[in-house]
């Protein structure tokens, strides 16, 4: 079940990119991640009310809320950094090279998480390294 929820955000990544690419169009790039958040914000709340989670915000450690915190600044700083990325490139090279996050994202689970590393991811990010590269030059 875990994969078709995936495959809708990787959809819903490339539509991101795609209509980010036309809404950025002759706009600063830090005034279009502005609106962009806040639409996140209504939506992101308006389903936490309506599936009746909010009363879940008690029970937060305060390694919930400091590691909640840093994901969000380091999900701003990388929308912040996407955008001016999409204003200045082509979407067919920025959405791939940002994607390269999947490949760092392996590599920082075993360092920080201590996941273990298989044969399978271990070619998998270096295949998206590779390809990455191929993109850039």
């Amino acid at each position: 079940m875990w994969w078709i929820y995936a495959l809708l955000s990787a959809l819903f990544a490339s539509l991101t990119a795609i209509f980010s690419k036309i809404g950025i169009a002759n706009v600063n790039t830090d005034l279009a991640t502005a609106v962009r958040t806040v639409v996140i914000l209504v939506v992101a709340w308006g389903i936490a009310a309506a599936r009746g989670e909010l009363q879940g915000i008690t029970l937060l450690s305060r390694q919930n809320i400091l590691f909640l915190i840093l994901s969000g600044l380091a999900t701003g700083l990388s929308w912040i950094f996407y955008y001016k990325a999409l204003q200045l490139g082509k979407v067919s090279q920025v959405a791939p090279v940002d994607k390269l996050s999947v490949a760092l994202t392996i590599v920082l689970s075993v360092v920080i998480l201590k996941e273990t590393l298989s044969v399978k991811a271990a070619i998998g990010a270096f295949m998206i390294i590779a390809g990455t590269l191929v993109l850039i030059f």
